[in-house]
């Protein structure tokens, strides 16, 4: 990040970078909750004297450098800074490496303050907080200005050879950026008006909604007009967040279309999962455990300065490199993210709960671009990061090989749980109110774990380690409860009980991410009705909306409705014969190859054998459960161009969306399901929740989301302007009005 003629870096990422040595070691983690370690920061500040000052701003400059940051207290009446961090448990278990980091900070914030205040000495403590106990334990130190100033110059001189080579990266990059060229000759049709505003909501720093047609390139239409943006808006960082896998591969091959390994100085990064990325699941994240952690910062400058220098650091290229420098690829992926230019990964980055990304954000200060792929998948995607389960029959497997320190902690939560049971007897109830016994007992479980750790580092026993797990993230989840969760209690079986909390509405969690970016474009091809994503995913008022025109006609694609077939689970047994019958007859008047949606795996077999039974001559083959990504790939091999046949999926799965079998590879599509979720307690919660916040219970809850993967399954036929291609939408509700409203324009349907 530049700041005139200088480079800006923030106090934190100053010592990170320069100060941290020694191993690996994450046994300190999980750490007190957001809330708990802005819950225990004012209940310290809040023991301090009148005139102590919280939030202190400090900066200074040195040489290219601009340093700035918060310090957390000051106390004038006893020249004494502080520097604030909560924990839980014993403060003998906190690193050596954690603490010396900690000193680093708060010796900034001395000098800095030395320097803003004209002093010749000041006082140092570091603070750290129980959160279980509310006890301080603080180390104090005494500093002359002059000391800290050198300390000061130090990091400094340490950090400035890499801020003028980043500062030159910038510099060469929007440069390069600024003349950046389309890498198509033209661009195709609807293309242009997605990256048109795509480019407008980045140059006026607001929110886009687009909906754009499958097939018309999105991945490139999005990110080009962004490439383009950075240097006029002074944008630090792109972030495309996708789904699935090969969104992710379509954003990389994207930006190297653009020129990125090509001599375009655009640095591209691949962030993947902890546990596909790590190259020793059997051993603890600590230096005494993986050899991976073992000297991990002290190898990091080395693996830093070589990964820098690679311009796609897809997932293969970061392992290259993290393993030629032996350090862990995973946490050499998480250093990169803070010095890529566009980093490629999952939602989760940016909008869960402990987001690697929005946390860089805020705490750098980046004015970043976000990209969401295929957005419609953003409501069910973040309602699961907002919400938690805990299943009794885990705390019992848990509980069997626990240590006995932990057993009895375990127990504990047993008996609080045993007592959220017999106030709720019903198969499925809506719990009044968080059961506060039982998130005391988990606090006190989760803790006594910790402790364990840190007294026997090493792998849990797998079931003790999934339980804990799962409370943390219960505790997490009950500190923002509110009207946008439920929590519900499912009895599984005479002993056993599952108690949730469920998020609805994602909305108050999403919206402080949405008003830390610059800019978000969320894009698809269904992302209408607009309102629907707007209300739940807690977009900004003024977000833009754009409904990208289709270059497909109606010529292309012959919509029918089979109105004469109800697929309602009351007459599904009937509706058998008919959709086989109807597959036939479209087979044998077109052959080719095909994909037929239901509801369920169990619609999809009984539909199967009935065409078996009664059309043999019909090839056909079916997604099976639980398929590896091996198999699923076999599945689509089979659609050629000179197969024939009908591939059975069910909607919503791995085949209803990011598959693309143009021409003759794909011809025609049956959609047997109007797609709505079961009628279930659950979801009847939801709709009462929805109808009370926003009016439209059963759109929000069953229509809108069924409709999207109708749509999205439908839209696998038509790829390309060249494509033909026939759709039967299989159920006498599709003629209904409100339901034909939700389909594309484009399609005419008889």
């Amino acid at each position: 990040m530049t700041e005139g003629d200088k480079y800006g870096v923030a106090v934190r990422a100053l010592c990170e970078f320069t100060a941290r040595q020694g191993d690996l070691d994450i046994r300190f983690t999980p750490s007190p909750t957001a809330q708990e370690g802005i819950a225990g920061h004012a209940v310290v500040t809040g023991r301090r004297g009148p005139n102590y000052r919280t939030e202190v701003s400090l900066s200074g400059d040195w040489g290219m450098l601009h340093v700035r940051g918060r310090a957390d207290g000051y106390d004038p009446d006893q020249n004494l800074i502080e520097e604030i961090k909560t924990h839980r448990g014993k403060f003998a278990n906190i690193p050596d490496n954690h603490r010396h980091l900690h000193w680093a900070q708060v010796r900034v914030y001395g000098h800095l303050l030395c320097r803003q205040l004209g002093l010749e000495s000041v006082n140092l403590a570091l603070v750290y907080y129980d959160i279980g106990t509310g006890l301080e334990t603080v180390l104090r130190e005494t500093r002359a200005a002059l000391d800290l100033a050198t300390l000061f110059e130090d990091l400094c001189a340490r950090f400035a050879s890499w801020a003028a080579s980043e500062a030159a990266h910038r510099g060469s990059r929007d440069a390069a950026l600024a003349t950046l060229a389309f890498p198509h000759a033209n661009f195709r049709p609807g293309q242009r008006e997605l990256a048109e505003n795509v480019y407008r909501a980045n140059a006026s720093g607001r929110c886009l909604l687009a909906q754009a047609p499958t097939g018309i390139g999105k991945t490139v239409g999005s990110l080009f007009p962004v490439l383009k943006a950075l240097p006029q808006e002074k944008l630090d960082k792109v972030f495309f967040l996708a789904a699935k896998t090969p969104g992710r591969r379509l954003a990389i091959d994207a930006a190297a279309s653009l020129g990125a390994g090509k001599g375009l100085p655009l640095r591209v990064l691949e962030l993947t999962a902890r546990d596909k990325a790590c190259e020793h699941p059997d051993k603890a994240c600590q230096g005494d455990a993986c050899p991976l952690a073992k000297g991990f910062y002290d190898r990091l400058p080395a693996a830093r300065e070589a990964a820098a220098d690679v311009a796609v650091l897809d997932r293969e290229a970061l392992r290259e490199v993290a393993l030629a420098h032996d350090v862990c690829p995973y946490y050499l992926g998480s250093e990169m993210a803070r010095w890529a230019d566009m980093t490629v990964g999952d939602y989760n980055y940016y909008f869960d709960g402990g987001a690697m990304l929005y946390a860089l954000a805020q705490n750098n200060g980046w004015r970043a671009s976000v990209l969401v792929d295929e957005a419609h998948n953003m409501v069910s995607r973040a309602r699961s990061m907002y919400s938690a389960e805990l299943d009794r029959s885990n705390l019992r497997a848990a509980r069997a090989n626990a240590p006995m320190l932990v057993k009895k902690a375990l127990e504990r939560v047993g008996r609080a749980w045993l007592g959220v049971d017999k106030e709720a007897p019903a198969p499925y109830q809506v719990l009044p109110a968080l059961p506060d016994k039982l998130l005391d007992a988990l606090q006190n479980a989760t803790s006594t774990v910790n402790d364990f750790l840190a007294e026997f580092p090493g792998p849990l026993d797998p079931e003790l380690q999934r339980f804990h797990f799962d409370a943390l993230g219960f505790i997490r989840l009950a500190e923002s409860f509110g009207e946008h969760s439920l929590c519900d209690l499912t009895r599984a079986g005479v002993r056993d009980s599952v108690i949730s909390i469920r998020n609805v509405v994602p909305a108050p969690f999403l919206a402080p991410r949405f008003a830390q970016a610059h800019s978000a474009t969320l894009f698809s091809a269904t992302l209408s009705p607009w309102h629907y994503f707007c209300d739940l995913l807690g977009m900004p008022q003024d977000t833009a909306w754009a409904d990208v025109a289709s270059p497909f006609t109606s010529s292309q694609l012959d919509v029918h409705i089979a109105g004469n077939i109800s697929t309602r689970y009351q007459q599904r047994a009937s509706s058998l014969g008919p959709i086989a019958g109807l597959i036939a007859r479209q087979y044998a008047g077109q052959p080719g190859n095909y994909l037929a949606f239901f509801s369920s795996f169990d619609y999809l077999e009984q539909v199967l054998e009935r065409l078996a039974q009664e059309h043999p001559e019909v090839p056909a083959w079916r997604q099976e459960r639980r398929m590896s990504e091996a198999e699923r790939a076999a599945f689509l091999e089979r659609f050629t161009l000179e197969s024939r046949g009908v591939g059975f999926a069910v909607l919503g799965g791995s085949f209803g969306e990011g598959i693309d079998l143009p021409g003759e590879r794909l011809i025609g599509a049956f959609v047997a399901t109007l797609g709505l979720p079961q009628v279930n307690p659950v979801n009847e919660q939801l709709r009462e929740r929805m109808q009370a916040m926003f009016g439209a219970g059963y759109d929000y809850t069953y229509l809108y989301p069924g409709m999207q993967k109708v749509v999205q399954a439908a839209g696998r036929v038509i790829r390309t302007e060249q494509d033909r291609g026939v759709v039967w939408l299989i159920d006498d509700r599709f003629a209904r009005s409100e339901v034909r409203a939700l389909l594309p324009a484009w399609w005419s349907v008889d």
